[in-house]
Formats: C-alpha cells, sequence, structure tokens
C-alpha cells in the first residue's frame, strides 16, 4: 500500500501488476558507508517485469525538479523462466528524455528468481534485479476497518471512532516483490545538501510510451487519490505538482484531519509532500521523511498526516529478514 492501489478502483495501473511501482527506498549503505542505496520495487506478484515498459529511478540534485540523474532498467521478454535487464544512466538533458537513453552501465544482467541474488558491479556502481522478500508492512485488514473500500473506493475518507481499526496483522509478512537495486558513491548524487528522487513506470503502447506510474513519498499517491485523479497524477512531472495538486491535498486534509488552509499548506511544506519526490539529505541519518529506510511505519507516518494525529497506531513492527548487505532486501519467501 506504501505506493500499492495506484490504478484504477484499486488495482494495479492498467490492470497489470507488472506495472505497479510499491516502493522506493533511499538509505546510506550499512556496508560502506560512503555509499548510498538506491531501492526501486516493483510487481507485488514477484514474477518477470514488463518487456515493454521502462523503470526508472531519476534524481534531481539542483533544485529545479527536473531529472539531472535518471537510472533506466529495461527488461527482456522472458523465456523459459529467464529474463535479463539492461540499465542505462543519463545525466543532465538526456536525464529528462523519457526513453532509456544514455550510457549502458549494465547489459543483460540475469535477473534473479531464486533465494540467491545476482549481484553484478560496474565501476563505480552494483545493480541487482530480481525477487525478493517485501520489506514494507501494513495492516490491510486495518486499513479496510478504518476506510470504506466496498465498491472498489479508495483510501481517502477515514472513519475515525471509539474502536481501534487495527487487527495487529502484518499482511505483508510473507510478501515478496520484484526489486531494482543500485548502490553507489555517495558523491555521485551531488547532493547539495540534499536530492530529490522519484520512481517512474511507462510502458510502451501503439509505438508511444505511456507513464503509468511514479513513486516518490510512500503512500502518497494511494491516500490521496481517487480514481477521477489517478491516471493524471501517475501520468505528471514532479515540476508541475504543486500548482496542479496543492489544491486537491489542501481540500481532503480539511475533511480528513480538519485542517485550515494554512495548516495543510504548512504541513505539505514541512514534509515536502509535493512535489511528491522523496527528498534525501544523505549527510543526516535516513528516516523517512529522510530518505527510507525499512524500519520507518509509512503507514503510521501518512495516517497520521492526515488525521492530525488521530489514528491510532498499527503496532506492528518492521520485518526481521532484512540484510546489511546488498542488496539489502531478503530473500524471497516459498509462496
Amino acid at each position: 500500500m506504501s505506493n500499492h492501489f495506484t490504478g484504477l478502483s484499486l488495482g494495479p495501473p492498467l490492470g497489470d501488476q507488472r506495472l505497479d511501482l510499491c516502493d522506493l527506498y533511499a538509505f546510506q549503505s550499512p556496508a560502506d558507508p560512503k555509499n548510498t542505496v538506491l531501492i526501486l520495487n516493483a510487481n507485488p506478484n514477484a514474477d518477470a517485469l514488463h518487456p515493454d515498459a521502462i523503470y526508472r529511478l531519476a534524481i534531481d540534485n539542483d533544485g529545479d525538479l527536473r531529472n539531472d540523474i535518471a537510472f533506466s532498467f529495461v527488461y527482456s521478454e522472458p523465456q523459459d523462466g529467464r529474463q535479463t535487464v539492461d540499465v542505462y544512466l543519463a545525466v543532465g538533458d538526456d536525464a529528462e528524455e523519457p526513453e532509456a537513453v544514455g550510457s549502458q552501465i549494465f547489459k543483460g544482467v540475469d535477473v534473479s528468481f531464486g533465494k540467491a541474488p545476482n549481484i553484478v558491479s560496474s565501476g563505480s556502481f552494483t545493480v541487482f534485479a530480481g525477487a525478493r522478500s517485501d520489506a514494507f508492512f501494513f495492516d490491510y485488514d486495518g486499513i479496510k476497518n478504518l476506510f470504506d473500500t466496498s465498491g472498489g473506493r479508495n483510501f481517502t475518507a477515514p472513519h475515525l471512532g471509539g474502536k481501534s481499526p487495527w487487527t495487529g496483522v502484518d499482511s505483508n509478512l510473507k510478501a515478496n516483490v520484484m526489486s531494482m537495486a543500485i548502490e553507489m558513491p555517495t558523491t555521485a548524487l551531488g547532493a547539495d545538501p540534499d536530492v530529490r528522487i522519484w520512481g517512474r513506470c511507462s510502458v510502451r503502447r501503439d509505438g508511444k510510451l505511456m507513464h503509468v506510474d511514479r513513486a516518490g513519498h510512500p503512500s502518497v499517491s494511494s491516500f490521496f487519490n481517487t480514481d477521477e485523479t489517478k491516471e493524471e497524477y501517475n501520468a505528471g512531472e514532479p515540476i508541475f505538482d504543486r500548482e496542479r495538486w496543492i489544491g486537491m491535498f489542501i481540500h481532503l486534509m480539511g475533511h480528513t484531519g480538519g485542517y485550515t488552509r494554512d495548516e495543510a499548506i504548512e504541513a505539505i511544506d514541512n514534509e515536502g509532500t509535493l512535489p511528491d519526490m522523496l527528498t534525501y539529505n544523505p549527510s543526516k541519518p535516513a528516516k523517512y521523511p529522510n530518505g527510507r529506510t525499512f524500519a520507518d511505519d509509512v503507514i503510521n507516518y501518512r495516517l497520521a498526516f492526515l488525521t492530525k494525529g488521530e489514528c491510532p497506531p498499527t503496532g506492528l513492527s518492521p520485518h526481521t529478514d532484512t540484510l546489511n548487505e546488498f542488496p539489502y532486501l531478503g530473500p524471497p519467501h516459498d509462496n
């Protein structure tokens, strides 16, 4: 749910799980404090990714909300249980291009579908792509208790009462995901002092790329959008976010938390909710909203944000199968 349910009627974009971006992480490498780790997860079914899609990790490092660095992951057609991925690095104006352009820094890397990760390095970059244990923890039945989701309704109208909605059950404890992880020297980010990071999934339809999902702040897209706005939001660019969406955000926060207009704007500005990009200052410890780690309880954070602290915490704990070495997410579960 951190970035799930971004398609219509709480489904995946275009009804295709392969196109569903799940979570975005940014943190200092626990194995080498001079390095930064970026992880973009997709496809909660943890099977092969879409061969006609481009999965992108993009970085703005000068504050103009435009891509200065972009890593594009492009997957082969899966055959006989095998799939490969090429990774491109674009910088400067090339990073703004929707296609996978720039230098091909990895070619034909085998995607991991088993428990042993295929880890490949090239120059100062280390990359992994494949099935891993999903680190995101949330109480889905509790979410359904908190929101009326009948008929595919969205997560935009919590109804708080005297009884806690939470069941205490982590719905994601045995879940897997397809992960794209890249580790690099922190100096490669060009942070001054911070960067803004976001993920995008685009798929080719009739010869053109259609932008179908995006990931930035955890759970923002899921909790702020309805079916009427999801497709436009998913196709949007961060540079236009504030102008286009702040009115809708202010209205929703007035409904969910009794925010005045000025209070809502202050909360949005303090978090940096718009533009919907994950801010990371590598000189400070990673903890959402400064980057994001596996231990961050982003559902508690988002619901407290929406309800002005009125929603009780879920009581869940982070998963214990994460690693202190690349690719940091644990081996996939046998489901």
